[in-house]
Order: C-alpha cells, then structure tokens, then sequence
C-alpha cells in the first residue's frame, strides 16, 4: 500500500501515536455541563498559553473565528479585516450569516494593514447611516505564510484602544508566528481582546481549535456556542489530544519551519520557479512559476510519486511542510518537479 506524502496543507496531519494513545486514555466527563475533567484541563492550559483568563475548546478554527464575531459584535456593525485574509476568503460569508456583521476591507502588504488605513476606516461619531465599528480582526501566521511583526499590531491595538473598539486574532497559526519571531506566544497574543488557536494546523490534533479571552467574553461564547450547536458531551477523548497538541507539537515547529526553508531552497535551483527563501517565514511554502507549465502534467506525475498537493492557481502554488514530511521526502518531491518541469 503507497505511503502518500501530503503536502496539501498542515490540517492533513494524523495524530501522533502519543496522542492516539491520549485520547484512549482520557478521562471524560460531559462538557455542555461543564464536568469533563480532561477538557477543563485543556481549557487551563490554552488560556495560560495564550495570556488569557479563560479559553474554551470549539471544533474547527472557522467556528472560533465566527463565534468571537458573534460574542464581540452586535448585528448591523462592521468589521474591519485585511482583504486577503481567512475571514474574507475561506469562511463561506459566515460573518454575515452569523454574527450579521459586514466586512471592511483593507488591502494589506503582506497581510499587515497599515495603521492609518485603519483608522480612516474606524466609524467615529454616530451618524444613523453608518454602522459602527464593532471590531478589528488580524490574521498571525498569515495565510500567505508571512507573520506579521509586532510593532505593527501594536500600532493596532493602540489605535483600536483609543477609539474603543476591540481587538480579534485569527491564530490558527498563532504557535508558528511565535516559533518564527523567537518569542513567547503571550507576546503576540497580549495585542489582542480575544484570540482562536488551532489544533489541528501542524500541531496534529485530529479536531478543535481555541477560543481565548476574558472571563466575562469567554461565558458569552459558551452560551453563543451551544446556539451555535457546538457544546459537545465526552469531548475530553479530543481534548487529550488537544492537551499534546499545545506542549509537544508547538515544541517542534521550528523543524517544520526548516524543512520549509530546506525545500525553499531547492525549489530555488528549478529554473522555471521564482521564489526567495529568506521569505518563507513558517511552514507554508508559497512559489510562482515564471514559464507556462502543464499542471495536469504535474499533478499527474506527483500522485504518480506518492504526493498529494493542491494544483497550481493563477501561476502560483503553495506547499506545506508538517511532522509527517521530512527531508528525504523534500528530495524526492523536488527531484520528481524538476523531471517534469525542467527536462
């Protein structure tokens, strides 16, 4: 039976066998009524990871993205997000559905919003044909693999105090900006009121994500939760594994951001390939074909070889580095584009 390389995105990970052992192991209890023992340790454990007073687990990272539009904003008000972001993109237009909110968009330079484009953007006064602004949202890791420095969301939050307008973090990948900067994560965390953490981006839970913020914001989203459908009973069997997820697996993405580097660097020795790999910050490896390929042709020939990946899009494709990718892999996934691409 072949052994598939999936490079398509870091969500593809299995859990490690320390977590599938974990999660046989848990003690559980019923978490809607607020008495599984495994989850409320793993609820501690991520607020305290994440600079916060409370956390509560959630099942996916776009459901904690939602619910803290939802616990944060009222119906009618806007929020202000960058244009490339997951918010924008890849959430299905559930603010609107949702939290009943409408998006602001900013074009960013990759991914940061420019303080002052924010705030010609913030809704000052209250004026009846506007909605007011109920909350800006960041994105650190970015999607497109950049992680955004901290000055710039300090210069946010800065802004968005002095208007009093709070603060979202969508960190899915929240673990590998803080690997990426050499930083604790409360470093990044601390500029924002709330923030959603995934477990099951490179950090290899099979399910669930992180809501965290203040005591009083983290009580509204339970209740919004169980609206939402998302109260879940024995969820300390997924819990366990959330648990490894935030102590073993954040300890290791420094290697996942090296075999990024590593493949960077050969995808650089292809002549058909523009990329720099002083530019790729975490595990997500971005590059632009600057000839005309055949992507059937290549996509063809890497599930030929054993290896999942998303096609090219628009000349650009993305590959993903996670603990089930190592560097032999790297060789042989590079050896078999360049047969294609460059012979």
């Amino acid at each position: 039976m072949m052994k598939w390389i999936d490079l398509r995105s870091d969500t593809v990970t299995h859990p490690t066998p320390a977590m599938r052992q974990a999660m046989f192991d848990a003690e559980v209890g019923d978490d809607v009524y607020g008495d599984d023992p495994t989850v409320i340790r793993l609820e501690a454990l991520a607020a305290d990871k994440l600079g916060k007073e409370a956390a509560l687990l959630v099942p996916s990272g776009t459901f904690g993205n939602q619910l803290a539009l939802f616990s944060h904003c009222r119906r009618g008000e806007e929020v202000i997000v960058e244009d490339s972001s997951h918010l924008v993109w890849h959430e299905a237009g559930g603010a609107a559905v949702i939290a009943g909110v409408q998006l602001r968009t900013i074009e960013g330079r990759d991914g940061v919003m420019a303080a002052a484009d924010i705030e010609r953007r913030i809704r000052v006064g209250d004026d009846i044909h506007e909605p007011r602004t109920g909350l800006i949202c960041l994105e650190n890791a970015h999607g497109n693999g950049k992680v955004l420095p901290l000055s710039a969301m300090a210069d946010t939050v800065a802004l968005a105090r002095a208007h009093g307008v709070p603060v979202h973090l969508d960190g899915a990948r929240v673990f590998n900006a803080a690997a990426h900067l050499g930083c604790d994560v409360r470093e990044i965390t601390r500029h924002a009121d709330s923030v959603m953490a995934c477990l099951s981006k490179g950090l290899a839970a099979p399910i669930g994500s992180i809501l965290a913020g203040s005591a009083d914001f983290i009580a509204l989203a339970r209740r919004k939760r169980k609206l939402l459908g998302g109260g879940m009973r024995q969820a300390g069997v997924i819990a366990a594994s959330g648990i490894l997820a935030l102590t073993e697996m954040a300890a290791r993405l420094p290697e996942d951001h090296a075999n990024a580097r590593y493949l960077a660097e050969r995808l650089a020795g292809l002549p058909c390939i523009d990329i720099r790999p002083d530019e790729v910050h975490i595990n997500l490896v971005w590059f632009r074909f600057n000839a005309d390929i055949d992507g059937a042709e290549l996509m063809a020939a890497l599930k030929q070889a054993g290896f999942l990946a998303n096609p090219p899009h628009q000349g650009m494709m993305r590959l993903v580095t996670h603990w089930q990718v190592d560097r032999d892999d790297i060789d042989r996934l590079v050896e078999t584009m360049r047969q294609v691409l460059c012979d």
